[in-house]
């Protein structure tokens, strides 16, 4: 026979184990929910339409000027941006990045940016370019546009950013960025789970100086 302190200790340990087995199991239902409601996808698609909308205003600058914010007299780089499918799975992996791991900038969480993840996917650059990790020469992004032409628009038009930066990126406004040449971009929807529901990456990039 169990004394009645053998059974209450019984009782008790019952209880606690089937609390510690509702937490678990409810902790996992919390977790697999979360994981289900956030489906990420990339949009080649709107990636087109973005790289060929901005061939477009670099060829035509004055009649995107008014509707973009900027002069007429903008000297928009003659350099033909070639696509480079290495540089758009580039673009494509930062964009899904920064949806499902719920960050947006240029460097990631791991604190490693643009040129190192350039390089690291084949398309080779200059050595100076990868002496730190956090290094990005070649990357825009742009977050919650309603499509790929929508984020190349809002970057050129760069408002918030004072040193139009994005702007010069996109249309090679000056030196440096009028001489890259090779672009990819990726375009990643995201409806729920994170804080934007679309994440755009614009790599426009040379393999040296």
């Amino acid at each position: 026979m169990y004394s009645m302190a053998s059974k209450l200790y019984y009782i008790n340990h019952i209880y606690y184990s089937m609390k510690r087995f509702i937490y678990i199991f409810s902790s996992f239902l919390l977790i697999t929910s979360f994981k289900a409601d956030k489906t990420i996808t990339i949009d080649k698609a709107e990636a087109q339409k973005a790289f060929a909308l901005l061939l477009k205003i670099r060829a035509n600058p004055a009649l995107y000027s008014k509707q973009l914010h900027f002069s007429k007299d903008i000297h928009v780089s003659k350099t033909k941006l070639v696509w480079n499918d290495t540089l758009a799975k580039v673009a494509e992996a930062k964009a899904y990045d920064m949806a499902n791991r719920d960050y947006f900038g240029h460097t990631d969480p791991d604190g490693y940016a643009s040129n190192y993840y350039i390089n690291k996917s084949g398309y080779t650059l200059d050595p100076n370019w990868l002496q730190n990790k956090s290094d990005n020469f070649f990357e825009s992004i742009a977050a919650n546009n309603v499509s790929g032409e929508a984020a190349i628009k809002a970057l050129i038009i760069d408002q918030g950013q004072s040193s139009l930066g994005h702007r010069d990126h996109l249309l090679g406004l000056d030196k440096w960025n009028a001489s890259l040449k090779d672009i990819g971009i990726g375009f990643a929807e995201c409806p729920s789970g994170s804080s934007f529901q679309t994440y755009t990456c614009v790599i426009i990039a040379k393999h040296s100086y």
